[in-house]
């Protein structure tokens, strides 16, 4: 049953609005239900909830966790989202305690505040993989120090490098990269309960209790940038998650590069490899092609974000619902890239012998062009006798 109509709505309209919702809502559940055991607790604190009611409902919500964790927990079509589904169990269950569970709240702040908890566990994952990440290329960085390689500007050989400063390079941009996403957790990490439908609610609420509950580091005060603010932050973080994926997508192109047999500079073992159906001596990189092709995906994550949001009046729209998928899979994208380039990354191996064999000597006419400053000579005389000599 609907929480909003007792009447038939025209299926195929319904099959319309919702398609794909269903499968999203299973995903924030588990969010949905953490949040209502803390709006649970304020409304026991404002008196609407008795002592023994909100106990019932802490049960039945920490019953839904459990079932939605063993996958029993199913949201059926007909319910339209998580919150219809948690209610009918809650009402199912305590009765009246669950008729109560709706009071001081809308769908509007519900769901948001279930998508805002969903993305910070989602973003502390991904910091955390991120570490794990640098701690592997440092790992790996440390075992090839002292192993030269040429470095490239134009994809042609430039000025020398070593294995080391190539791995070191990725390293950093990781942990920068981690500067943006805690910034964008930081921001995301603001408490809606308790604005209502984006309008705040006629009776008294203790948003500071939900805040706390929650783990919020703060409160939102203006209930219409409530709303407003949706699909705003989780542009934000997209765009922060955007700065790893386009360091791994870097990563694996260089990869790529450097473990082609023109190359040769590193060797991917054949656990990571992929072969061919007709070609025996493949062992092909498909791992990062893929990886490849996914962050240049993503990047449409946040165009979509964009666009759903631009030209919307202040307040709630429905098209605040069509972000929930480019959020969702823009979160679990960036993951599971991060963690498997680790995985990567733990076994490539350097041919030390291919990397010294590359440094020709073209690579250190920058070096020859300094070496003449170093006597007196102005820097265009030493650029252009070093450029003459290499004729």
């Amino acid at each position: 049953m609907k929480l909003w109509t007792d009447c038939d709505v025209n299926a195929e309209v319904d099959r319309f609005v919702l398609s794909g919702e269903t499968a999203l809502d299973q995903k924030l559940l588990k969010y949905d239900v953490i949040a209502s055991m803390a709006h649970a607790e304020m409304l026991e604190k404002t008196g609407i909830l008795t002592a023994g009611e909100n106990k019932k409902l802490q049960q039945a919500l920490e019953s839904i966790l459990e079932l939605d964790e063993n996958g029993e927990f199913l949201i059926k079509p007909e319910e339209e989202d998580s919150h219809t589904a948690i209610e009918n169990y809650l009402i199912e269950k305590t009765g009246d305690a669950g008729r109560k569970i709706h009071t001081a709240r809308s769908r509007n702040d519900q769901a948001l505040a279930a998508e805002r908890l969903y993305v910070r566990e989602g973003l502390e994952k991904i910091i955390s993989s991120s570490k794990r990440l640098i701690e592997v290329l440092d790992k790996t960085s440390r075992k090839y120090n002292g192993i030269p390689m040429p470095g490239y500007t134009h994809m042609r050989k430039a000025m020398p490098s070593a294995v080391s400063m190539w791995l070191d390079s990725l390293k950093e941009a990781l942990q920068d990269d981690i500067v943006m996403i805690k910034s964008a957790k930081k921001m995301i990490n603001q408490n809606p309960l308790g604005t209502g439908a984006g309008y705040g609610v006629p009776m008294k609420v203790d948003r500071e209790l939900t805040r706390r509950l929650l783990g919020f580091e703060k409160t939102q005060q203006n209930p219409i940038y409530v709303q407003n603010s949706r699909g705003k932050f989780e542009l934000l973080m997209l765009h922060s998650l955007e700065q790893v994926m386009i360091d791994i997508s870097k990563m694996a192109t260089d990869m790529l590069v450097f473990s082609t047999e023109e190359f040769g500079y590193i060797s991917l073992p054949e656990e990571i490899c992929h072969g061919s159906s007709m070609m025996p001596q493949k062992k092909n990189p498909d791992v990062l092609e893929i990886m490849r092709a996914k962050a240049a995906i993503f990047s449409s994550y946040g165009s979509q974000i964009a666009a759903l949001i631009t030209n919307l009046p202040s307040g709630y729209s429905a098209n605040f619902r069509l972000t929930k998928e480019p959020l969702i899979k823009g979160l679990e994208t960036a993951e599971e890239c991060i963690r498997v380039m680790a995985i990567v990354a733990d076994c490539i191996e350097v041919n030390e012998k291919r990397c010294r064999d590359a440094m020709t000597p073209e690579l250190f006419a920058t070096e020859k062009a300094y070496r003449l400053v170093e006597t007196g000579m102005p820097f265009r005389k030493a650029y252009r006798n070093v450029k003459k000599n290499l004729k």
